[in-house]
């Protein structure tokens, strides 16, 4: 069985910058949920961050990611998408899915670090890192996407 990374605020933990979450019911996860096949990860907690925090981007034509007081806080996204990177290797994964915008895990799109909500295009921290090991990187947003692709692994 293909098993799955998955970020933890998709699956209703508590954990974004706001100590909220993005639950998704999306049947497609509550599948794989069931099935055993979800490797649950929250890189910036992983990273040392607290929840809640302030929010972060990654200043545009960069990899440098602050707050909006300016605060550096790069280096914990690298630790938390090394630790994320770690528990992929450890679950032999092959996919993961990653919550949209997020500067850790934007597979697509990210704010442009201005904090005024305007998007780019762009992959966040360990989105980018894990597109590097080879896995296939989708967002909440392609979950039909991910499945088939799962399916496709699992030559069903």
């Amino acid at each position: 069985m293909i098993k799955v990374l998955v970020s933890s605020c998709l699956l209703g933990s508590p954990v974004r910058w706001d100590g909220g979450d993005k639950k998704s019911d999306h049947p497609i996860l509550q599948r794989w949920l069931e099935e055993g096949r979800l490797v649950s990860v929250c890189p910036e907690m992983l990273g040392g961050l607290p929840t809640p925090r302030p929010p972060s981007e990654i200043v545009a034509g960069t990899r440098r990611v602050t707050t909006p007081s300016g605060a550096d806080v790069t280096a914990e996204f690298e630790r938390g998408a090394e630790a994320s990177a770690a528990q992929a290797r450890a679950n032999a994964v092959r996919v993961a899915i990653l919550k949209e915008g997020s500067p850790s895990c934007g597979s697509t799109w990210i704010y442009d670090g201005t904090f005024s909500r305007s998007r780019l295009p762009g992959e966040g921290v360990t989105a980018a890192l894990l597109r590097s090991m080879g896995l296939a990187v989708f967002s909440e947003e392609q979950l039909e996407a991910a499945a088939a692709y799962v399916a496709e692994l699992e030559g069903a």
